[in-house]
């Protein structure tokens, strides 16, 4: 399965900076000169009073200077001198911004932090992990460590200063051109010091940190000399087919929901995996910007939305131009195959149902995060698509127009509302939201799809509906990965509703993105993306 070869990605060296620069110093420039400028005219005013009277200038200081007592000249020195010194102790002290402040020092009321109350979640940093097989892959990491660049600064208050922006009529973010911090807005919860801090404040904990740790290995072992992944393979309990283009979007998916991304420090252990992945699945992509090729006709679009998924959030999280084409590329192709229904299903331009469809609107959403052209139309129909397979009023969605509404299928619904504008108050959410909240997890009827869904649509909403979810969710996942043997950092599928079909890496992948959503994209209605 190969396409051109114009896309291939060169190697990338990575270009670094300190983020925040040096730290100020006790004595800046501009408190110099003031300094400099103040005894300056200490000097010249004690030196002029022994002047004699003939060589002392003529202008209103100076007359001031000779007249004065000595006395009031050496108070005028004195408050001068002591207010320079205040200067320069007020520069020295570190700021202390309001906002969240992030203890990593591992603090909980029990190990791991599960009791602590949402907002109260600390990283516990003595976990663990190590790992066999990978050559560029550390064999041993630590915790939360491993998944954050060394000694991050912590963000003090990771919601605030973020612009808010309406979505347009026909939906999601804004068609025009915003500046600066607006792009890429809602991924900027993966980079240092951001993730610490939305961790802390949505719930993430040392386990479900060591989780996506562990997960990050089993997949970083598990990727193949070319670079791809494998659905089938090399691994017990792989799926029943393969897809090499969709298993390695899955797991770049995963990594960049970390923050690990082409660009990174070649240091971190994950960079390498990153840029092997991508410098083989970006030949996969065809000049019109489709990732499939030779592969069952019931998986090409979502492929297609999986990879399109992965790249736009690289190019968002990267703001490199080179990925910019590219991702361009991919994001006109799904439009161009939207079916007349509004949505997308199997086949290019043919039929339409809900699982496929809530692949496109997240491809579709990463391109926008990433600030590239997605036509509005395109959103005008996916509306009437969603409305004709809603079911209670608009809180349950079903598979196709003609079918019974599903709760996995509802969680996706209502999350493809949640970014298509629905408010945060809207009658039609709130029953959704009351509807999943009356089905946590429960391993006994596993279903890590719908999980994965309804984490997304929780986390966005927050309240409590998110507090009781994730309460559940960051004890469950974390304790059901596997802990030893060849297969350890990886979720089981067997008893999964769709784990023969997906098998152990996709069960694994969606799994990390629950154990991600922290940080994976930031809650659309505290940042003011849609209002509340």
């Amino acid at each position: 399965m190969t396409g051109t070869r114009e896309h291939e990605l060169p190697e990338i060296e990575p270009n670094f900076a300190p983020r925040n620069g040096a730290p100020p110093s006790a004595s800046p420039k501009p408190i110099r000169r003031a300094w400099g400028a103040l005894t300056g005219w200490a000097g010249g005013a004690i030196h002029r009073i022994a002047l004699p009277e003939e060589d002392a200038p003529d202008g209103p200081l100076e007359s001031f200077v000779i007249s004065a007592p000595p006395w009031l000249i050496s108070l005028v020195i004195h408050i001068g001198i002591m207010m320079c010194l205040g200067l320069i102790v007020l520069e020295a002290q570190p700021r202390r911004d309001a906002g969240i402040e992030v203890d990593l020092g591992g603090r909980t009321s029990d190990q791991d932090g599960d009791n602590l109350p949402l907002g109260e979640q600390l990283i516990d940093p003595t976990q663990t992990v190590s790992t066999q097989g990978n050559d560029d892959v550390s064999q041993s990491m630590e915790g939360a460590a491993a998944v954050t660049s060394a000694n991050p600064d912590a963000a003090a208050e990771p919601l605030a200063g973020m612009p808010a922006l309406e979505p347009t009529k026909d939906g999601m973010l804004p068609m025009a051109a915003v500046e600066g911090p607006s792009i890429g807005l809602a991924l900027t919860g993966r980079e240092p010091g951001m993730k610490q801090a939305l961790l802390k404040a949505y719930g993430g904990t040392g386990k479900t940190e060591g989780a996506v740790s562990a997960g990050l290995k089993w997949l970083a072992n598990h990727q193949q000399k070319n670079g791809l992944w494998s659905l089938s393979g090399p691994y017990s309990d792989g799926s029943r087919g393969d897809n090499d283009a969709a298993a390695t979007g899955l797991a770049l998916i995963a990594f960049q929901g970390a923050g690990f991304t082409p660009k990174g420090d070649p240091k971190e252990p994950f960079t390498p995996v990153v840029r092997r992945g991508w410098n083989a699945l970006i030949k996969q992509m065809d000049g019109d910007g489709k990732f499939f090729q030779e592969i069952q006709s019931n998986q090409q679009l979502y492929t297609q939305a999986i990879c399109t998924i992965a790249l736009c959030e690289l190019f968002g999280m990267t703001d490199d131009y080179q990925y910019k084409e590219a991702a361009q590329k991919a994001v006109d192709y799904c439009m161009s195959i939207q079916a007349p229904e509004g949505g997308w299903r199997y086949e290019p331009m043919v039929d339409s149902d809900m699982s496929v469809t809530g692949w496109f609107v997240m491809a579709l959403q990463s391109a926008k995060m990433a600030g590239l052209e997605v036509k509005s139309p395109v959103f005008g129909h996916i509306e009437e698509f969603l409305d004709s397979v809603s079911r209670e009023n608009g809180s349950h969605y079903a598979y196709r127009a003609r079918d019974g509404a599903t709760l996995s299928l509802s969680a996706e619904g209502l999350l493809c509302r949640e970014y298509l504008g629905w408010k945060h108050d809207d009658p039609r959410l709130v029953a959704g939201i009351d509807y999943i909240s009356a089905n946590p997890p429960d391993w006994n009827k596993r279903n890590v799809y719908y999980w994965y869904y309804a984490s997304q649509v929780l986390h966005h909403y927050e309240g409590k509906p998110w507090q009781d979810w994730n309460e559940e969710m960051r004890k469950l996942l974390p304790e059901k990965q596997v802990k030893s043997g060849k297969e350890r950092g990886s979720w089981d599928p067997d008893g999964d509703r769709w784990g023969r079909d997906g098998g152990r890496l996709y069960v694994t992948c969606l799994s990390l993105y629950i154990m991600e959503v922290y940080y994976r994209h930031l809650p659309l209605y505290q940042t003011g993306l849609l209002g509340k």
